[in-house]
């Protein structure tokens, strides 16, 4: 019953998509309704997911934690594809913002799928971590994304807290190698969710620190590669873990 639900719903909210991408090219009054339909459509797909995590039971947290990621990944992409349809609006189709509206809607219908494919393997015990974990793969990535570009951050932070989210990083590596030599669902789970955000609170961190007033542009790059290799390396063993 929920599945159906939520399929339906995120079918809706695939054609939100669709009008707040054409809609960059219409008037402000179409912008408008179709940013108010996606609103309207990604709160009631919360809704339904919220109530499939929960007819899970108590006893499965972690799997519960996954979808709700998966519904928190999709209305961060629809919060991005709002604001780049915002940036894009009445500019040529040449304009640089419609190549970023493209990108976010791209990222859009991949988090979509990304949650209709966890919907489907909560179903199936045996797909479970695989699934998790193939979506925290994606959802790093994402991140990855985020980090390398040009958008300097709100606030910045010091090199000290960026050095404490490193942490993170270290017991999540060391719960995916136990993963991966288990090959237990649920310790693959638990290390899809650990790894999601430990990866995240340290790009957070590291870009935060990179751009603090008392850090050289020269101390900025190296920072900035180190956190890219340290995620590309982590992205490397979630792989690993994934094969196994």
């Amino acid at each position: 019953c929920y599945r159906e639900n939520i399929l339906k719903t995120a079918k809706a909210l695939v054609e939100d998509t669709k009008l707040l991408v054409s809609g960059a090219a219409s008037s402000q009054d179409k912008l408008a309704q179709a940013a108010q339909s996606s609103a309207n459509t990604i709160t009631q797909l919360a809704e339904v997911v919220k109530l499939g995590a929960a007819s899970l039971g108590s006893d499965d947290p972690e799997t519960q934690v996954v979808l709700i990621n998966a519904i928190k990944d999709v209305a961060k992409a629809l919060s991005d594809l709002i604001g780049a349809t915002k940036g894009a609006a009445s500019k040529p189709a040449d304009d640089p913002s419609m190549y970023q509206l493209k990108g976010a809607a791209k990222v859009m219908v991949t988090n979509v799928t990304s949650l209709l494919k966890t919907v489907k393997a909560v179903e199936d015990e045996a797909t479970r971590g695989t699934r998790a974990l193939e979506a925290t793969i994606e959802c790093i990535k994402q991140e990855l994304t985020v980090f390398q570009s040009s958008e300097v951050p709100e606030k910045t932070s010091s090199p000290e807290e960026s050095i404490r989210m490193t942490k993170g990083i270290t017991m999540a590596t060391a719960k995916a190698v136990a993963a991966g030599n288990s090959c237990r669902q649920e310790d693959v789970i638990a290390t899809a969710n650990l790894s999601r955000k430990a990866v995240a609170d340290m790009l957070t961190a590291c870009k935060q620190a990179s751009y603090h007033p008392d850090v050289s542009e020269d101390v900025r790059e190296r920072a900035l590669r180190f956190g890219t290799e340290c995620t590309l390396g982590y992205l490397e063993l979630l792989e690993h873990v994934l094969l196994v």
